[in-house]
C-alpha cells in the first residue's frame, strides 16, 4: 500500500506466499498495477479471475494429472491426503479429489497440519494415520513443514516397508531444497516436480552464480539454484523488457482523487496510467529463459512435462516423465508413443520405503475399527461348498469349502482390506438355525452385514438383499434312479433277439433241415443211413450254413432253391444279431424310471429336495407340486437312500436341486442315477 501511495510504482514483484498475494492482488486491481508473482502457486489465485495478477510460475493444479497417473500405475484405490492448513495447502485439495476420481481412486482421509505446528501436533496426526488401513499417503506441504513431518514419520517407523509416500513439487529439491536430515528420512519417497529442459544459458548462469556467491562468502556452502530462483530471474528479465517497451515519461505518475495523503487507506490510492500498458507488454513477451520457454498465454506459465522422481540416498533419481498427451513414460519425447498410458511398466523401477523393489499394495489390515459381520450356513451335507468344524477343546470354529475359498480369493484381489468375522447361523446346539431365506433375512434385520455360502440368486430374495455377480452357474434340475447297466449281465449274448425270435429261428433251422432231407434222401445217398444219423444231419445241415459251406452235395434243384432262400434269411439274421450285440456292448444304456415332471405330479409320487433350500418354494409355486408330497433331505447319502427305496417304499421317485449339488451327487453315484428333464435356469451362486 505504501509503494502504491507514496512511491507510485507501476508493477509489484511478489509477494512470496499465496496467502499474502490475495490481499496485494486486490490493491493491484484497484490501482491497475500488475502484481507479478513467481512463487504464489495456489490454484485459488487465478489470473483469469484477477486480471492484474500475473503468475510467472506453474500453478499447483497442473501436477495433479501426474500424481493421479502414479496412483493409477500401481493400482492404488485409497489415498490419505496430508496437507498444511494454509492457502497453499488447501488450494490443491479439490483438484486432487477430481483427478483421483477419474482413475477410480478416492481420498479416504484428510490430515491437516497447522501452519506453525508443534511437534505434538504432527505426532497426533501420524498416530491417526498409523491405525488406518490405507498405506498410501500423499503429502502436500512446503519444505519448512514437510521436512519436520518426514523426520517425525521416520522416527515413528512409518517410512518403511508396506508404506507408500508421494509428495508434490513443494517438497522437491528443485523448488525448495530440504535438509540432509530430512532427505535421510524420505528414503523411498516418490514425487513429482516440473521438468526444466537443460540449456547452455542455464549452465552458464549457474556457474556465474556459484562463483559470485563463493567470492562474497567463501565459508558458506552454495546450494543449487531452485526453480523459484530461475523463475525469479526470468520474471525480472521479462519485466525489464516490458518496461522498456511501455515506458512513457508523461504517464509515469498516478491519477489520484483529491484526498488527504496523511494516512494510508484504500480510498487515497490513485490509478496507474502505465499499468495497463505494462501488463499487456508482459503478457505478450515470449523468450527462452533459464527455466525454459517464457510464455504467459493465460496470465501464467504452462508446464510442458513433469518428472517422476524417487528419493534414494541424498538424490532425487528420475524414474519417468508425465505429459498430458502421453501419460507416463520412462523417457521424455517418445515419438513412438501415441496413446495415453499409465502403468508401472512405463516407469523405471523405484526403490520403495524399506529399501525394497516390491511396490506396496497400498493397504493393510487396520489395527482398529468395525469388522464386517459375515453370516455363514451350517450344513450337514454338501459340505464341499461350506463347512464349519468346531474344535472339541476350545470350541473355536474353523471354515473351509468352495464358497469360503472363493470369498478369500475375492478379498485377496481387492485393492483394499475388508476386516471381517464369520457369524455361523446356528442355534444353541450348533445346528442350522433355519432356512437360507431366514439366514438372508438376518441382513435385513441388521444382525449380519453379508452372507457367504452356496446362496442362489433368485428374484424374490433381491427384494430385501443385494447380490454380487454370480461366481457359479446354476439351475434347478431333476435326478431319478436308472436301471442297472446291461453290459454287466452274463446272458447279454441272448439280448439282441427277443425270445419269440429265438424260438422262431430255432424252428426255422429244424424246418429247413427237414425240407432239405425230404427232397434229397430218396435220390442222394449222403442223406441216407441210420435214423439217428439222418436226424443229426437234419439239425447239422441248417446250422452249418451259418459259418461255412456244408460238405453234403445237393442233387435236387428244388433243394437248391430252398437253400438260396435260407442263406438270405441267415444273412439278415446274423447281421441284425451282430449289430444289436455291438450296440449293447459299446453303448451304456441308462433307462431312467421317470423323465417327465408331469408324471410325478399326476401319479402323486413323493419328491425330495435339499433341506433349507429355496427349491421347496420353487416346486410348489412354479411346478405346482403338492406340499404334502415333498420330503427334505440334507446330504448326498440321504439322497441315495431315498431314491433307492422309491416312492412306494418310503423313499422318493425324484429329487430336485441346484446343478452344482446335483453334479456333486452324481460324481459319487454316477452309475445309479441320472439327471433328466428340463433345467430351470437360475442366476447362480452369489454372495
Amino acid at each position: 500500500l505504501d509503494l502504491m501511495e507514496n512511491e507510485e510504482v507501476h508493477a509489484i514483484l511478489g509477494p512470496q506466499w499465496s496467502s499474502q498475494a490475495k490481499f496485494v492482488i486486490d490493491l493491484g486491481v484497484k490501482a491497475q498495477v500488475p502484481i507479478i508473482s513467481f512463487s504464489a502457486t495456489s490454484p485459488s489465485l487465478s489470473p483469469t479471475q484477477s486480471h492484474y495478477f500475473v503468475r510467472t510460475a506453474y500453478e499447483d493444479s497442473l501436477q495433479v494429472g501426474a500424481l493421479a497417473a502414479v496412483v493409477q500405475a500401481y493400482g492404488w484405490r485409497e489415498i490419505a491426503l496430508v496437507y498444511e492448513d494454509t492457502e497453499y495447502g488447501k488450494g490443491l485439495v479439490p483438484y486432487l479429489g477430481d483427478a483421483f476420481q477419474k482413475v477410480d481412486a478416492r481420498i479416504t482421509y484428510r490430515s491437516v497440519i497447522p501452519p506453525s505446528p508443534e511437534e505434538i501436533d504432527i505426532v497426533k496426526e501420524l498416530n491417526k494415520l498409523l491405525v488406518m488401513q490405507t498405506r498410501v499417503f500423499l503429502v502436500h506441504m512446503t519444505a519448512v513443514i514437510g521436512s519436520r513431518f518426514f523426520v517425525l514419520a521416520s522416527e515413528a517407523g512409518m517410512v518403511s516397508e508396506d508404506f507408500a509416500w508421494i509428495v508434490t513439487d513443494g517438497l522437491s529439491s528443485l523448488l525448495d531444497p530440504v535438509s540432509s536430515k530430512a532427505l535421510d528420512s524420505m528414503q523411498g519417497v516418490v514425487g513429482v516436480r516440473p521438468h526444466v529442459p537443460p540449456s547452455q544459458s542455464r549452465r552458464n548462469f549457474e556457474e556465474r552464480w556459484t562463483k559470485l556467491n563463493a567470492e562474497r562468502n567463501s565459508q558458506d556452502e552454495i546450494a543449487d539454484l531452485s526453480l523459484f530462483g530461475l523463475w525469479a530471474y526470468d520474471t525480472v528479465s521479462a519485466l525489464a523488457l516490458a518496461g522498456e517497451m511501455a515506458w512513457e515519461p508523461a504517464k509515469s505518475r498516478y491519477l489520484k482523487p483529491n484526498r488527504s495523503r496523511n494516512n494510508l487507506d484504500f480510498s487515497s490510492i490513485g490509478i496507474s496510467e502505465m499499468g495497463p500498458k505494462l501488463l499487456d507488454k508482459i503478457l505478450s513477451i515470449k523468450f527462452q529463459g533459464l527455466s525454459g520457454e517464457f510464455n504467459l498465454p493465460d496470465g501464467q506459465l504452462q508446464a510442458i512435462a513433469f518428472e517422476i522422481f524417487n528419493v534414494v540416498g541424498q538424490t532425487e533419481e528420475i524414474i519417468g516423465y508425465w505429459t498430458s498427451a502421453q501419460g507416463l513414460s520412462p523417457e521424455l519425447n517418445q515419438s513412438t508413443k501415441e496413446e495415453y498410458t499409465a502403468s508401472a511398466n512405463d516407469l523405471k523401477p523405484p526403490t520403495w520405503p524399506g529399501n525394497t523393489l516390491k511396490p506396496p499394495k497400498g493397504w493393510v489390515m487396520p489395527i482398529s475399527g468395525k469388522k464386517l459381520r459375515i453370516g455363514v450356513p451350517q450344513k450337514d451335507g454338501f459340505s464341499e461348498f461350506f463347512k464349519i468344524e468346531w474344535d472339541p477343546h476350545t470350541g473355536v470354529p474353523s471354515y473351509s469349502g468352495f464358497a469360503h475359498d472363493m470369498f478369500l480369493a475375492v478379498l485377496d484381489a481387492l485393492p483394499f482390506a475388508i476386516p471381517h468375522r464369520y457369524v455361523p447361523y446356528v442355534n444353541e446346539s450348533r445346528q442350522s438355525a433355519g432356512t437360507y431365506d431366514e439366514m438372508l433375512s438376518e441382513i435385513k434385520l441388521q444382525k449380519v452385514d453379508a452372507v457367504v455360502g452356496d446362496t442362489t440368486i433368485v428374484a424374490y430374495r433381491s427384494s430385501y438383499v443385494d447380490f454380487t455377480l454370480p461366481y457359479s452357474d446354476s439351475g434347478v434340475a431333476m435326478i431319478v434312479a436308472i436301471e442297472d447297466d446291461e453290459r454287466r449281465n452274463t446272458w447279454i449274448f441272448i439280448k439282441p433277439l427277443s425270445w419269440n425270435l429265438w424260438l422262431t429261428t430255432g424252428l426255422a433251422f429244424i424246418f429247413t433241415g427237414s425240407v432239405v432231407w425230404l427232397l434229397e434222401h430218396r435220390t442222394n445217398e449222403e442223406f441216407r443211413g441210420r435214423r439217428s444219423q439222418q436226424i443229426g444231419l437234419i439239425l447239422w445241415f441248417s446250422f452249418s450254413t451259418l459259418v461255412f459251406a456244408h460238405r453234403e452235395k445237393i442233387a435236387n434243384n428244388l433243394t437248391r432253391l430252398v437253400l438260396v432262400v435260407w442263406v438270405f434269411v441267415v444273412l439278415i439274421l446274423t447281421q441284425s444279431y451282430t449289430a444289436n450285440l455291438a450296440s449293447f456292448l459299446t453303448v451304456q444304456r441308462f433307462t431312467p424310471q421317470f423323465v417327465d415332471v408331469q408324471d410325478l405330479i399326476r401319479n402323486r409320487l413323493f419328491v425330495g429336495y435339499q433341506e433349507g433350500s429355496y427349491v421347496r418354494g420353487f416346486l410348489v409355486r412354479q411346478l405346482n407340486f403338492d406340499e404334502s408330497r415333498l420330503i427334505p433331505y440334507g446330504s448326498p447319502e440321504e439322497y441315495h437312500e431315498a431314491l433307492s427305496k422309491g416312492s412306494e417304499n418310503g423313499g422318493v421317485a425324484a429329487i430336485f436341486d441346484d446343478l452344482p449339488c446335483i453334479k456333486l451327487f452324481l460324481a459319487k453315484y454316477c452309475n445309479k442315477y441320472k439327471m433328466v428333464g428340463p433345467t430351470y435356469k437360475t442366476d447362480g451362486f452369489g454372495f
